[in-house]
């Protein structure tokens, strides 16, 4: 019998810090949704923004502190162990050849995320591999003739359809907490010299101070 995780979904990032708003939607989605696991990979290079701030090691550290002991939310470091940049569609071939082709697989975005999909590296390949997870927000809405609002009524499927559709399908879902927190603001509160507590876990606020992570330069 296989001990492969059967549902797992992927959140990628640079998590520029990881912080609280990253690790609440994951542990939710997990809990919600009956997740085998969610797996946090953070990128290695940005394709289509700003490179991130601190080191590639660092921010997997800042990772690995972040989710010590809780069960089912997993650091996959492959993007990192790669000098190209981070392309989403061979993060899923990746995934895709480790879990097999009857795994339940899913990438998760945010919706403003979303709205671009169709203007991702291989988009219609990566439909192909995975799932996606569209986790919504109040007051934000796709444009009507858009091809990723095409996308979305074509490939829709409900939470009780989840275990049904290794990939291809587009799932919904509003989490209860929608933590609104950005870690642009927390690197200008930082670099201001202003307290981040309660926006990221303890652990990860003391190796930012000991390691004077996100400083402003005097």
């Amino acid at each position: 019998m296989s001990d492969k995780p059967d549902i797992v979904a992927v959140m990628g990032g640079t998590f520029d810090p990881v912080h609280n708003g990253h690790l609440r939607s994951a542990l939710e989605l997990k809990q919600l949704l009956a997740l085998d696991e969610v797996r946090l990979v953070p990128c290695h290079q940005t394709p289509h923004r700003e490179q991130p701030r601190r080191s590639s090691q660092q921010r997997l550290h800042m990772l690995d502190l972040a989710v010590a002991g809780e069960a089912g939310l997993r650091i996959d470091d492959r993007e990192l162990r790669l000098d190209q940049p981070s392309y989403s569609v061979f993060t899923l071939q990746g995934l895709r050849k480790e879990l097999g082709n009857e795994a339940v697989l899913f990438w998760v975005m945010g919706i403003d995320a979303f709205a671009h999909f169709t203007s991702w590296y291989q988009w219609r390949e990566i439909l192909t591999l995975a799932n996606l997870i569209i986790m919504t927000r109040p007051g934000f809405e796709l444009v009507s003739e858009s091809e990723e609002k095409r996308l979305w009524q074509e490939r829709a499927i409900e939470v009780s359809e989840l275990h049904m559709h290794p990939s291809g399908k587009i799932l919904s879902i509003s989490l209860p907490s929608q933590l609104e927190i950005s870690a642009t603001y927390i690197r200008q509160q930082l670099s201001r010299g202003q307290s981040v507590r309660y926006l990221l876990p303890d652990s990860v606020i003391s190796y930012i101070g000991t390691h004077k992570l996100y400083v402003k330069a005097s």
